[in-house]
C-alpha cells in the first residue's frame, strides 16, 4: 500500500455537484418542443423577410446599371445555409421529442441524444435572431461601377528618383491600418507623377474596386469635387447640378459605401472635407484608401493622412540621367568641355524635373562651350530669359506664392533672391533683415514673427529648412522669385541683382533710378566712388563680400530712403563714410568683419535704427560715448568679438546698455571682472543675450551657473579663463526655478577651451536643447558629468537622460579626462564624436543601441582606438566602423 495516495473529498460535494449537472441536462429536455415550436415560427419570419429582399433586388437589378451590395448578398448565402441546417434539426428534433415523457422529465437514458437536440436548437435561435436583424436593409442596391470607368491617367512610364518613395507609397498603401496617404513637396518635382503611376497600378490589380482620380486645383468648390466624383462612378446626368450638395453626397455615398475604393485627390491647397462630399472615410474595415498630394505640409495633418511622403528633387546623378538624356549623346559628344559644362548646366536646376527637361531640351543643339558657358550665367542671373522656363516651371511654381495669404509674407519670401543661388540664411540673420524692413509684426514680438514666417514658407515649399537653424531657397524657386520682382511685378518691386557675379567694378549706377533694392553682394568690388543720381525708391543695398578699400563719401546722398545697408565681409575697409550719417531712414547697418577702427560720431543721426552688427570687428576700438543709447529703436546688437570689449565694456554695459529699453537680441564678448558683474547682475541683459563669449576674466575662480534668465542663450563660449574653477548652483530651489523657466531651454552651442582649472561640467545636464559640444585644453578636467555633483541635484531632474539631441561631441587635449558619463547614454542625434590628447578616457558611454537614428564618426587616433574598452562584443561590433583615423 506504500504506493497508494489517499484523497479525502467531501461527500456533499459530490452529490451538488451531480444535481446541478443532472438539472441542466433535464431543462434541454423539458424546453425541447417549446424551443422547436419557437425556432419554426422565427425561421418562418426569417424566409418572409428573405423573400422580400429577394424580390426588392430582382426589381432593383432589372436595371442595367444597378448591382446587389456585397453584404445583401452575403446575407442570403447565410440564410439559405441556416435553412438547410434547420430542415436537418428538425427531423432529429422531432425524433427526440416522441420519445420524451413526462414533460421531458422521463427517458429511459438521462445522458442520451436529445440533450444535445436542445442545445443546438437554442443556438439555432439565437442564429435566425442575428440574421433577422442584420436583414433590416435600408436599400439592397446601387448604380454598379463599370470597369471601363477605372482607367489610367496618362504618366510617365518611368519616374527618375521616385521609385524608392513609390516602394514606399506602394507598401504602406497594402496595410488595413493606413487609410489616408499624403503626398507633398515643392511644385513640379513629381508628386503628380507618382500619383498618377499609384492610380494606374491600383487601376490594373484592384478588380471590382472603385479608382477614382480628381484634379482638386481645376475645382473651385467641394461641389466641383462632388461633381467630379460623381463622373467618374457614372453618376452625373443631367439632373445632377440641380440637386443640393448633401443630395450629391447622400448619392456619392450610396455608391461607394457599397464598395471598396481609392480616391486619389491631386493638387489640394487645404482641407477636403470627404464626409460632406459623400466620401465613406478610410478604415480597416471597408479598406478603401484616399491619396493625395500637396504643396503644403501642413495639409497632410489637416487631412489626418495615417502616412505622408515628402517628394524630394532628384539626387545630382539622377538629374544627370534625366538631363542627359534629353540633350543626347551626339551633342554630349560634339565638343570635349560640353560633358562638364552639361554637369554644371543640370546643377543649376536643382534636381527639378521640369526644369532638368526645359532646358535640356533647349540645349540638345547647342555644341559650342560658349553656347553652354552663357547659358550657366543665365540661369544664374536671369533664367526666365531662356526659352519655356516661365511657361514650363516658372507659372507653376508661382502658384504658390500667389497663394500666400498676404503681401508682407510673399515679400519675406522674395526678400530671399537678393542673395546668391545655395545662400544658407541663418533663421536669425534673416529674421533681422525683415524686421529692419518693416515685415514683421512688432505687437506680438518681432522674434516670434519672423519664426512664424519662416515656418509658413517652408510649409509651402518655398524655403527648405538645412538643420534646425538654417533655411535656403532652391535655385529654380529663386529664378521664379527674381523673375517675379523683375518682371511681372517690376513696377512696383524691382530689384536689381548681380550677386556672385565676379563684378571688379560697380555696374552703372544710372540703372538704379527706379530700383527699390539693389544686391552686389560677393563680388571683388574695391572702390565705389561713382555718385549715383537720385534714387528715391531704394531701400536696401547689399555690398558685402567684396573687396571694399574706400567708399565716397558722397556716394549716399542720394538714397534718402535706404533702410538697409550690408557692407560686411570687407576686411579692407578700415573706416566708414561719413556720408552714411545721412540715410536719417536707415534701420539695418551691418559692418561686421571689416577693418574699421572707429564709428563716427555722426552716425547719431541714424535715429530709427534698429539692428547694428558690429561682430568680429577686431579693429574697432572707438566707440563715441552715449551713440549706442542714442539708438533709441535699437531691436539687435551684435557685439560678439568686437574690438571695443576689450576697452571699459563695463561702463559701456551700464551707462549705455541698459537704456535700451527695446533690445530683444544680443550677441557680446566679456572680457573684465567688471564687466562680469554688471552683465550678471542684469536680468534684462542676460534674457536677451543670444551668444555670450566669456575671455580671461581675471580673478574669478567660479562662475554662478546662467540663471533662468538666460531663456533666449543660444550660444556659450568661454575662453583661457584660467582661474575658473567650477560652474556653481547655490541652492535646489535656484536649481528648480532654473527647470521650471526652461533656462537654458535655447543653449545649443557650448565652446570651452583653456581653462585649466576646471573639473567638470554637470551643469550641462540642464540644457536639454544642445547640439554642440567643444572642450579643449582644460587640463583639470576630469569628467563631464561628475556623478558626486548630481547628488546635489533634485532627483527628477538627476533622472533626466543628457545630451539627448547632441549631434558633435570634440574633446581635445584633456589629459586627465577619464569620464564622459557613468552610463551609456542612447544619443538618438549623435553623427560624430571626436577625441584628440585624451589618454585616460578609456571608454565612451555607448552601448549597441546607441545612436540608432544614423551612423557616427568616431574621430581619433589608432592608438587612443586600440585602447579603448567597450560596453561589450556587440557594442564593439557596432561602432567598429565608425572609426576615423586622425593621424
Amino acid at each position: 500500500m506504500g504506493n497508494c495516495v489517499s484523497v479525502s473529498v467531501p461527500a456533499d460535494k459530490i452529490v451538488s455537484d451531480c444535481k446541478e449537472f443532472c438539472a441542466e441536462k433535464l431543462n434541454y429536455k423539458a424546453k425541447l418542443k417549446d424551443d422547436l415550436d419557437t425556432l419554426g415560427t422565427e425561421t418562418e419570419k426569417l424566409m418572409e423577410m428573405k423573400r422580400d429582399v429577394e424580390r426588392r433586388v430582382y426589381f432593383a437589378e432589372k436595371q442595367p446599371s444597378m448591382r446587389r451590395f456585397e453584404r445583401v448578398g452575403g446575407w442570403l448565402k447565410r440564410v439559405e445555409a441556416l435553412e438547410n441546417e434547420m430542415n436537418i434539426l428538425k427531423t432529429s428534433g422531432a425524433k427526440e421529442v416522441a420519445n420524451l415523457c413526462l414533460g421531458g422529465l422521463c427517458y429511459k437514458d438521462l445522458f442520451n441524444s436529445s440533450y444535445e437536440s436542445g442545445e443546438k436548437v437554442v443556438k439555432m435561435l439565437a442564429r435566425v435572431a442575428a440574421l433577422k436583424e442584420e436583414g433590416e436593409f435600408e436599400s439592397v442596391a446601387a448604380e454598379a461601377i463599370q470597369d471601363d470607368l477605372v482607367c489610367e491617367t496618362p504618366c510617365e512610364t518611368s519616374i527618375l528618383g521616385s521609385e524608392s518613395t513609390f516602394v514606399q507609397l506602394c507598401k504602406s498603401i497594402e496595410e488595413d491600418q493606413v487609410g489616408t496617404v499624403g503626398l507633398y513637396g515643392m511644385a513640379v518635382v513629381g508628386k503628380s507623377g507618382l500619383l498618377r503611376k499609384l492610380n494606374n497600378k491600383l487601376g490594373k490589380a484592384q478588380g471590382d474596386s472603385v479608382v477614382i482620380w480628381v484634379s482638386v486645383d481645376r475645382c473651385l468648390n467641394l461641389e466641383d469635387i462632388q461633381t467630379e466624383i460623381a463622373k467618374s462612378i457614372r453618376l452625373f446626368n443631367e439632373s445632377w447640378m440641380s440637386k443640393t450638395l448633401e443630395e450629391k453626397a447622400l448619392c456619392i455615398y450610396k455608391v461607394l459605401i457599397a464598395r471598396k475604393f481609392v480616391l486619389s485627390l491631386d493638387n489640394i491647397w487645404e482641407r477636403v472635407d470627404l464626409t460632406k462630399a459623400g466620401v465613406p472615410l478610410p478604415n480597416p474595415e471597408n479598406k478603401s484608401k484616399v491619396v493625395f498630394t500637396t504643396r503644403l505640409a501642413e495639409v497632410c495633418g489637416q487631412m489626418d493622412a495615417d502616412e505622408q511622403f515628402k517628394v524630394e528633387c532628384l539626387t545630382d546623378e539622377e538629374a544627370w540621367e534625366l538631363f542627359a538624356s534629353k540633350v543626347g549623346d551626339v551633342t554630349l559628344q560634339s565638343h570635349h568641355q560640353i560633358p562638364d559644362l552639361a554637369r554644371t548646366l543640370a546643377k543649376e536646376c536643382g534636381g527639378l524635373p521640369p526644369a532638368l527637361v526645359t532646358v535640356a531640351r533647349g540645349m540638345a543643339w547647342k555644341r559650342t562651350p560658349q553656347d553652354w558657358e552663357g547659358t550657366i550665367d543665365l540661369l544664374k542671373t536671369s533664367a526666365h530669359e531662356f526659352p519655356g522656363m516661365v511657361d514650363n516651371v516658372f507659372r507653376v511654381l508661382k502658384l504658390s506664392y500667389d497663394r500666400l495669404n498676404s503681401d508682407t509674407i510673399r515679400s519675406c519670401f522674395a526678400y530671399c533672391c537678393l542673395f546668391p543661388q545655395g545662400y544658407v540664411f541663418s533663421k536669425s540673420e534673416l529674421i533681422g533683415y525683415w524686421m529692419s524692413e518693416g515685415f514683421l509684426d512688432d505687437k506680438n514680438g518681432s522674434l516670434i514673427d519672423g519664426f512664424r514666417k519662416i515656418g509658413v514658407l517652408v510649409n509651402a515649399c518655398l524655403l527648405e529648412e538645412v538643420g534646425n537653424d538654417h533655411v535656403k531657397m532652391h535655385n529654380v524657386t529663386r529664378g521664379m522669385a527674381m523673375w517675379i520682382k523683375t518682371q511681372v511685378e517690376k513696377e512696383t518691386e524691382n530689384i536689381f541683382v548681380q550677386a556672385d557675379c565676379e563684378l571688379a567694378e560697380m555696374p552703372d549706377i544710372g540703372e538704379w533710378q527706379d530700383v527699390k533694392r539693389v544686391s552686389l553682394m560677393r563680388n571683388q568690388i574695391e572702390n565705389v566712388t561713382e555718385i549715383p543720381t537720385a534714387c528715391p525708391g531704394l531701400i536696401t543695398l547689399f555690398l558685402n563680400g567684396n573687396r571694399l578699400k574706400r567708399i565716397g563719401d558722397g556716394f549716399f546722398q542720394a538714397m534718402q530712403n535706404l533702410k538697409v545697408l550690408n557692407l560686411s565681409n570687407n576686411p579692407d575697409m578700415t573706416e566708414l563714410p561719413i556720408g552714411i550719417a545721412g540715410l536719417v531712414s536707415l534701420q539695418h547697418l551691418d559692418v561686421s568683419k571689416t577693418g574699421i577702427k572707429e564709428l563716427p560720431k555722426e552716425l547719431k543721426s541714424l535715429l530709427q535704427l534698429k539692428s547694428l552688427n558690429l561682430e568680429h570687428t577686431c579693429q574697432l576700438h572707438l566707440i563715441p560715448q552715449q551713440l549706442i543709447s542714442g539708438f533709441l529703436n535699437l531691436q539687435v546688437l551684435r557685439m560678439l568679438e568686437c574690438g571695443s570689449s576689450s576697452t571699459d565694456i563695463a561702463k559701456f554695459l551700464d551707462e549705455e546698455l541698459l537704456l535700451l529699453k527695446r533690445l530683444v537680441m544680443l550677441t557680446i564678448t566679456l572680457k573684465s571682472s567688471h564687466a562680469f558683474k554688471v552683465f550678471f547682475s542684469s536680468k534684462k541683459l542676460q534674457s536677451c543675450t543670444q551668444s555670450l563669449t566669456l575671455q580671461s576674466i581675471p580673478h574669478q575662480k567660479c562662475l554662478k551657473a546662467l540663471s533662468a534668465d538666460f531663456k533666449n542663450l543660444d550660444t556659450l563660449q568661454i575662453s583661457d579663463w584660467k582661474y575658473l574653477e567650477e560652474f556653481k548652483i547655490d541652492s535646489a530651489l535656484e536649481l528648480l526655478s532654473i527647470r521650471e523657466a526652461c533656462g537654458f531651454r535655447s543653449l545649443r552651442i557650448v565652446i570651452i577651451s583653456g581653462c585649466f582649472k576646471l573639473r567638470d561640467l554637470t551643469w550641462l545636464i540642464l540644457a536639454p536643447e544642445l547640439k554642440s559640444i567643444a572642450i579643449s585644453c582644460c587640463l583639470n578636467m576630469t569628467k563631464i558629468i561628475n556623478e558626486e555633483t548630481l547628488f546635489d541635484i533634485p532627483e527628477k531632474m538627476r533622472n533626466t537622460i543628457p545630451f539627448s539631441k547632441l549631434e558633435s561631441l570634440e574633446l581635445q587635449q584633456l589629459e586627465n579626462l577619464h569620464s564622459i558619463y557613468s552610463n551609456t547614454l542612447p544619443f538618438q542625434s549623435l553623427n560624430k564624436i571626436r577625441v584628440i590628447g585624451c589618454p585616460d578616457l578609456k571608454t565612451l558611454p555607448l552601448d549597441s543601441n546607441s545612436a540608432q537614428e544614423g551612423r557616427i564618426v568616431i574621430e581619433c587616433e589608432q592608438q587612443w582606438w586600440q585602447r579603448l574598452v567597450w560596453e561589450d562584443e556587440a557594442t564593439e561590433n557596432t561602432f567598429s566602423p565608425c572609426f576615423a583615423n586622425t593621424g
